[in-house]
């Protein structure tokens, strides 16, 4: 009874300290720790007496967390065989998966694929870590076996659909892509994100081809918000808002260009009215307005495309003046468009961070682990990371998640953990 109080107040303890932001390092006591160790006082600090049965008039709890050098556990399956009365030999059967004289057990395969899919160790490291750590020999094909293994069960589970029913329906979902090494040709991640829902695939394309096949934006009749690259634009029965944070960098590097003894730039002004609507709009939602106030938003409208429109009749020529002119021109043009997170009620964001932060896990796994050695295995690994991703969304653990794949039961959107 002690230890399960333990492990519940533990886990407890533990979300809690995620969900507050806490930092990881700070630490705090739970109610039912492990075990107790006392320490008593030798003697009296003052006259040196005896005090072994002196009264307990004050306890100070100290608590060490720390992780036991882990066992491996070793559980034998004996399938028997029986003989009838009528000569007949029947064999017991052995539970799903030991299939084999020695095998690995689930939790150490969850293990494999959460380092590889969610910490981004490469097969080999993955295979050393746990040599190491648990004392089981292990290959890097191994890992790779049950990596394999648990992207086909992912496919097979119907998770992948259900992720892309789900941003299909999305009333705001976002979009992105980046370049990908797979066989040591680029090729092209594709994102899509919603508060609830991840999903990355992976082509030799980086346009409409790569869109049609993921599936999302042909169907998607929502806002997509995504940088201002054209093939998004294709899928026009969708509506569309451009991430801000993608406008301010463009428009820091036009300020950049300027020269230093200009006294002014269209960009400048252009970047203080975009900063200006955004703290507009976040004023107006940290006090519980649906609105923005109107009068303040017209000026500062007014301002932003008084700017666009000197920036695209400018002049001079060569690449970096077509390019400052394009970026003003598409402000001017697509002024609703960059400006959706200020309308009444709107669950626009100002950014695309919730696809760019996708992104950044796979430039972060490229970072450590190089490039993928084959298409399949890049594949594989987006439909893993696509299933942990939208299983933390839902308050899934990605070892848990994990967990349950490897025993063939994978988690379900919609279906509550035991």
């Amino acid at each position: 009874m002690g230890a399960a109080r333990y492990s519940e107040e533990f886990k407890r303890d533990a979300v809690e300290l995620v969900q507050s932001g806490h930092p990881g390092a700070t630490l705090r006591q739970i109610a039912w720790p492990t075990r107790t160790v006392p320490h008593e006082p030798v003697a009296c600090g003052g006259c040196g007496g005896e005090v072994t049965d002196a009264p307990i008039v004050r306890v100070e709890r100290r608590q060490v967390f720390g992780i036991p050098k882990p066992p491996v556990e070793v559980t034998e399956h004996e399938v028997r065989s029986r003989r009838c009365v009528c000569g007949r030999v029947t064999a017991g059967r052995a539970p799903a998966g030991v299939d084999a004289p020695a095998s690995y057990g689930p939790y150490l395969a969850a293990i494999c694929s959460y380092l590889y899919a969610g910490q981004f160790l490469s097969k080999n490291r993955t295979a050393d870590a746990l040599s190491e750590l648990f004392g089981v020999p292990l290959s890097g094909g191994t890992v790779a076996a049950f990596v394999k293994r648990h992207a086909a069960d992912v496919r097979a589970s119907g998770v992948i659909e259900a992720i892309k029913a789900g941003l299909r329906e999305a009333a705001v979902a976002h979009f992105d892509e980046t370049g990908f090494r797979v066989q040591a040709r680029l090729q092209w991640v594709h994102c899509a994100s919603t508060e609830e829902w991840s999903l990355l695939t992976v082509h030799a394309k980086r346009g409409t081809a790569a869109m049609d096949e993921a599936g999302i934006l042909p169907h998607f009749r929502g806002i997509a918000v995504h940088d201002a690259w054209a093939p998004y634009d294709t899928y026009t029965q969708a509506e569309h808002a451009l991430c801000g944070a993608h406008v301010l960098r463009e428009l820091a590097w036009v300020i950049e260009q300027c020269p230093a003894a200009a006294p002014w730039c269209w960009a400048g002004q252009a970047r203080d009215a975009v900063l200006d609507l955004k703290a507009l709009a976040d004023h107006a939602q940290a006090d519980g307005h649906t609105s923005v106030d109107q009068e303040k938003k017209a000026m500062l409208v007014h301002r932003l495309r008084s700017a666009t429109l000197i920036g695209a009749a400018g002049a001079g020529t060569g690449r970096a003046k077509d390019k400052e002119r394009a970026l003003a021109r598409c402000l001017r043009d697509r002024q609703r468009d960059c400006l959706r997170f200020l309308d009444d009620g709107s669950t626009v964001p100002f950014d695309n961070n919730a696809a760019e932060r996708e992104i950044r896990m796979l430039k972060l796994r490229q970072k450590v682990s190089g490039s993928m050695r084959t298409l399949d295995g890049a594949r594989d690994f987006c439909d893993i990371r696509s299933y942990l991703a939208t299983a933390v969304k839902h308050g899934v653990r990605f070892i848990d998640a994990l967990t349950m794949l490897a025993e063939r039961r994978p988690w379900l959107p919609g279906e509550a953990m035991s």
